[in-house]
């Protein structure tokens, strides 16, 4: 059973990613495009980089269902935690989603549906669904080749958050660049907003897929493939 040291660990940074990615939609709204999207794209950046610095050595820094999936599937973490690893991130995204609520301008909160990815109406479901497996791809393989690999450089979780900046310029205006089921989730459960939320769960869990098959069948150096899952 894992320990509420870990579990905590991916509460907090679930709880931030969200928070402030998804706070930093709302304030631009608040404030006049105050920050832009270069502004929000740095927001969601520099927030998962810190997080997942601070809290990688006690829980790995997932933060996101669809790296866990990834993670599960390349045997570094087993079913069960897993399982409650996605249930605390649901649960972070949710609570966080709530603090956005109670805390952020109120009408701009909820014309934003408290930072609910949005799909742009020039582009259709499929497309959306490609442009989030992509984005989750490189997400997902900064993961693998910084944190993973046995020959990662030392640079913390600059790397893995930094995917969010060139992610969010380019996706954002497309699919809100969610890149994690999770971001989708807590802020669409509180504004009760579902129009394509399919889009945030089969894109980032397929494209995180995708790149845990090319890692562990090709990137990784033969010892860092294990058989069988560390965790249970």
């Amino acid at each position: 059973m894992l320990n509420a040291r870990v579990l905590t660990a991916e509460f907090l940074g679930t709880f931030a990613l969200v928070f402030f990615g998804a706070g930093a939609v709302v304030i631009d709204a608040a404030r006049a495009d105050a920050l832009g999207l270069l502004g929000i794209a740095f927001a969601n950046a520099m927030v998962l980089s810190v997080a997942v610095t601070a809290f990688i050595r006690i829980s790995g820094a997932h933060f996101n269902p669809a790296v866990t999936i990834a993670l599960w599937m390349a045997n570094r973490v087993g079913g069960k935690t897993a399982a409650l690893y996605i249930g605390v991130q649901l649960l972070a995204a949710f609570i966080a989603a709530f603090a956005i609520r109670s805390l952020l301008p109120q009408m701009p909160a909820e014309t934003m549906g408290f930072g609910t990815p949005r799909i742009a109406p020039d582009v259709d479901l499929v497309g959306a669904i490609l442009i989030e497996a992509m984005l989750t791809f490189f997400l997902v393989t900064a993961v693998f080749g910084t944190a993973v690999s046995s020959e990662a450089p030392a640079v913390g979780g600059f790397g893995i958050g930094l995917v969010l900046l060139f992610a969010t310029l380019v996706g954002g205006p497309l699919t809100g660049a969610a890149l994690n089921p999770a971001r989708a989730f807590g802020p669409a459960l509180m504004a009760n907003e579902w129009v394509g939320h399919a889009v945030y769960w089969i894109g980032p869990i397929t494209g995180g897929a995708v790149a845990s098959l090319l890692w562990t069948k090709l990137l990784l150096p033969r010892n860092d493939v294990v058989a069988s899952a560390t965790t249970s």
